[in-house]
C-alpha cells in the first residue's frame, strides 16, 4: 500500500515510517523542511514538501495514495497560545484529505486524545472506545474525520495518551514534567496524586496505527492504550528519584507556575481502556510500560523545556 503520513519526521512518525516499511508498505512523508525531508530520505520514505496549511497540496498527495495516516498537528502554535489556529489547521486538513478520499474506500487514520475523554466529563470508570462526545477543538476534528465513513472512506481514530514515551520522545509530556521538575527543584504532583494518567511506548502506539490502516472498520475509535492509568504521584516519585530531588504536593493556585502549561491537565483523572481494541486488531503491547521506561533512565540524560 501507497501510504501518506502527515507527522512522519516527528515523535510517532519516526517510529511509524519504519514499521510501515518493514511491513512491505511505500511510505510518503509529509515535510515542511529541508531537515524532515533529508530524515525520511534517509529512513526509505518518499517525500511530499508541504504542511498543514496548504490543504490543496495535501488533498493531492492523499488523492495519489492508497491510504492515509494523519499524525501532524501544530503543537508548536498550540503552546504557544494560539490554539484557535491550531486546531483550524487540523480540521483543515482533515476535511482536505477526506474529500480526496471520498467514495474511494480507502483507509484514513487520524489522531485524536484520551484526555479529551476526562475534559469531556468521562469520570468514575476507564474511557472507552464507544465514548463519543460533542465539543469543539480536537472532539470536533475526531468527529469531522469518523463522519468520512458515511462518505465511502474507511475513516478510523487513534486515540493516544498523553505519556507516549521511548527514547524517541524529546518534546511530549513525559520531558517536559521531566524539565520542569529539575527547574523547580522539585517533583510534583496535584493534590493527593491518585489521579491517574494512562501511557504507551512509542514503539507499541506505532504499530497500533498500522495495523488500523491495514484491518479498522470504517468509524473504529481505537485506544493505543498500554499502561490503562498510572498515579500521578507514582510518575512525579521516579522523576525525583532519578533527578535526585523532593517529591511535593502541589496546591490547585500553584499549579500555573509548577506545571506551566500543563496546569489545565495534571489534575485530570483519565483511566483509560484499550480492551476493544485489543480485540479488534489483535493488538497487545510488548514494549516496557510506563514506570519501567523513566527507570531506565534515557529521558534524565537530555530534558527537554516547555
Amino acid at each position: 500500500m501507497r501510504v501518506l503520513v502527515t507527522g512522519a519526521s516527528g515523535h510517532i512518525g519516526s517510529a511509524l515510517v519504519p514499521e510501515l516499511l518493514d511491513a512491505g508498505h511505500q511510505v510518503v512523508g509529509l515535510a515542511r523542511s529541508d531537515q524532515s525531508a533529508a530524515a525520511l530520505t534517509a529512513a526509505g520514505a518518499e517525500v511530499h514538501r508541504g504542511d498543514l496549511d496548504d490543504p490543496i497540496s495535501l488533498g493531492e498527495a492523499a488523492a495519489a495514495a492508497d491510504g492515509v495516516i494523519h499524525l501532524a498537528f501544530k503543537h508548536d502554535a498550540m503552546f504557544s497560545g494560539d490554539a484557535a489556529g491550531a486546531q483550524a489547521a487540523d480540521l483543515a486538513a482533515i476535511e482536505a484529505i477526506g474529500a480526496a478520499l471520498d467514495g474511494s474506500g480507502k483507509p484514513f487514520v487520524g489522531t485524536s486524545g484520551t484526555l479529551m475523554l476526562a475534559v469531556g466529563g468521562v469520570s468514575g470508570r476507564p474511557g472507552t472506545e464507544e465514548d463519543v462526545l460533542e465539543g469543539p477543538g480536537r472532539i470536533a476534528a475526531e468527529n469531522a474525520l469518523i463522519a468520512f465513513s458515511d462518505r465511502g472512506v474507511r475513516a478510523s481514530v487513534v486515540r493516544l495518551p498523553p505519556l507516549v514515551h521511548s527514547d524517541l520522545d524529546h518534546h511530549g509530556f513525559a520531558p517536559t514534567l521531566i524539565g520542569l521538575a529539575r527547574d523547580a527543584g522539585a517533583a510534583g504532583y496535584p493534590g493527593d496524586g491518585a489521579n491517574r494518567w494512562p501511557a504507551v511506548h512509542t514503539l507499541d502506539a506505532a504499530r497500533a496505527y498500522r495495523l488500523a490502516l491495514e484491518e479498522a472498520p470504517a468509524g473504529s475509535r481505537l485506544h493505543a492504550v498500554a499502561d490503562e492509568g498510572v498515579p500521578f504521584r507514582a510518575i512525579a516519585e521516579v522523576i525525583g528519584r532519578q533527578l535526585g530531588v523532593p517529591v511535593d504536593a502541589v496546591a490547585p493556585q500553584d499549579a500555573g507556575e509548577r506545571f506551566s502549561f500543563l496546569a489545565h491537565f495534571v489534575s485530570l483523572d483519565n483511566p483509560t481502556s484499550s480492551v476493544r481494541t485489543r480485540a479488534l486488531l489483535g493488538w497487545e503491547p510488548t514494549h516496557p510500560g510506563l514506570l519501567e521506561d523513566l527507570e531506565a533512565g534515557h529521558y534524565f540524560a537530555a530534558v527537554a523545556t516547555p
